[in-house]
């Protein structure tokens, strides 16, 4: 399926003075601290959710509290005629996006060999096609503009596997694969795409795991806060004019 967005939008609101930030899953954990860090730096803020609509609403109070425009905009990222609507909706508001993050992610943990095909596909479509979905439509926006920044939220297992997680690590896997592609697609079109790797991150995904079996391998001593992989997140977005197609990992030094 092709997706259309109306470039009419673009062209009438572009000179917009303060840049926009669509953050995919942005109702809560990484996705909101995300969305909060790039409002103290000035950008409009476009909060996708899913299904939390009380939690998106709440979102999109605390960063307007910080003196910038937000909205939340409900869109399945898995779907694709879903994504291409929303990204449609987010351009009737706003009229730009200049960064995207693509952020919404869900687990289905199992071993491999009993591991089912729904919970494959689901992991993989919210978490990897969802990237694709979006980006598509973004991508043809921020070609326009000839600038943009994407960042992909991938992880650690991406980068090293994880027992029990095969449909979780092949996903951010090739979230990595798109990342490093796109960037060498889209590098002359003013474009830069990055990937962040966060290690084990305290939100809602790790709130019932033994975390203190994992501190023990990480040299920081500590669990991963969202507002670490925030600042990650604002620094691709707004301070990295020279960095495209990399992987940084945020995981307190569990991976070196």
């Amino acid at each position: 399926m092709q997706v259309g967005i109306n470039l009419t939008i673009v062209r009438r609101k572009l000179m917009t003075e303060r840049k926009v930030a669509l953050v995919t899953g942005a109702s809560r954990g990484i996705g909101k601290s995300c969305a909060l860090e790039l409002a103290k730096a000035g950008y409009d803020i476009a909060v996708n959710f899913a299904g939390n609509e009380e939690a998106a609403n709440k979102t999109v109070e605390e960063i307007k509290a910080l003196g910038v425009d937000a909205a939340a905009f409900k869109f399945d990222v898995s779907k694709q005629e879903d994504a291409a609507k929303g990204v449609e909706a987010v351009l009737e508001k706003f009229g730009r996006i200049d960064v995207l993050v693509n952020n919404a992610g869900i687990t289905r943990d199992g071993l491999f060999m009993r591991m089912s095909a729904e919970n494959w596909d689901a992991v993989i479509n919210t978490n990897l096609s969802s990237a694709f979905y979006v980006s598509q439509p973004v991508v043809k926006v921020m070609m326009k503009q000839r600038s943009g920044a994407i960042i992909n939220m991938s992880s650690v297992v991406g980068v090293s596997g994880n027992a029990g997680q095969a449909n979780y690590s092949a996903a951010k896997a090739g979230l990595i694969g798109l990342t490093k592609t796109l960037a060498k697609e889209l590098g002359s079109r003013g474009i830069r795409v990055n990937a962040i790797a966060p290690g084990f991150i305290n939100t809602d995904m790790t709130k019932d795991l033994d975390t203190s079996k994992f501190t023990d391998f990480i040299p920081l001593k500590r669990l991963g806060e969202p507002e670490d992989i925030a600042k990650a997140v604002k620094f691709l977005a707004a301070d990295s004019d020279y960095i495209t197609g990399q992987v940084l990992e945020v995981d307190g030094g569990l991976i070196i």
